[in-house]
């Protein structure tokens, strides 16, 4: 039997104040698959994000996660659902009182019984993964904006999900620091986490991590399909997109 998508949206419609931000949006993310969302300011991008992780519910339409659908689930009922996913916040959304090592332990602490040698291991591993050893002790004023997008992935995959959703994991970084995560979320597709949601306004970062990608504008896709096949687009609105026309700042 063929294995269920990982993600699928069937429909789905948001509305905040009165604004149709998503309408009637689709999408399927087998396993395997890295599909970057990109699109201009406030068009929706991060809600799509929310939506699939169980985090926002729709107003219409129907999300399937792991083949099971959510946009009805009780939070008791998406709480197993979500111990399989790693969700990394734009503001990697750090516990400012906690240090790099207890904040990266603190899914393991909420959501399992492992020992607290077995914790230390699985901590140590992924800030390794990331290219962060060493830091345990230092706390997220210390450092840089690129090192915190790094702890916030290492966080967002201690519990090896099955599949990440990164909302603009690049945003704020100088060039170098993107290029840094950029390569990070690549090599993860080889091993740690093969299947995940990119949303992001960086063409060149959505090229490197990508083998789907989506363009979302006036509420829907505009464009769907490899980076190749978008890039040949000739929707008047991906064009402008591509061209820099459309982008955030």
């Amino acid at each position: 039997m063929r294995e269920a998508p990982v993600v699928e949206l069937r429909g789905v419609w948001k509305t905040f104040d009165h604004h149709e931000v998503l309408r009637g949006v689709s999408l399927v993310l087998p396993k395997g698959t890295t599909l970057a969302v990109m699109g201009g300011s406030g068009v929706g991008k991060t809600v799509l994000l929310r939506l699939c992780a169980g985090l926002t519910r729709p107003d219409a339409g129907e999300i399937r996660l792991f083949g099971a659908n959510i946009e009805q689930l009780r939070e008791e009922a998406m709480l197993s659902l979500r111990r399989r996913t790693g969700f990394v916040f734009q503001s990697a959304a750090l516990f400012d009182s906690l240090s790099v090592f207890e904040n990266v332990a603190y899914p393991l602490r909420e959501h399992t019984t492992l020992s607290e040698g077995e914790i230390t291991e699985r901590v140590h591993r992924f800030l390794s993964v990331v290219g962060l050893p060493g830091t345990d002790s230092l706390l997220p004023a210390e450092l840089s904006g690129g090192m915190k997008k790094r702890v916030g992935i290492a966080r967002a995959l201690v519990l090896e999900p099955e599949v990440v959703f990164f909302d603009e994991p690049t945003a704020g970084l100088d060039p170098t620091n993107a290029r840094v995560v950029g390569e990070l979320i690549a090599q993860l597709r080889s091993g740690v986490c093969d299947t995940a949601i990119v949303v992001t306004h960086d063409v060149e970062f959505a090229d490197m991590v990508s083998d789907q990608m989506a363009i979302l504008h006036d509420g829907r896709f505009e464009a769907t399909g490899t980076p190749e096949e978008v890039h040949r687009s000739t929707v008047p609105a991906v064009q402008a997109f591509l061209a820099g026309e459309l982008r955030e700042s």
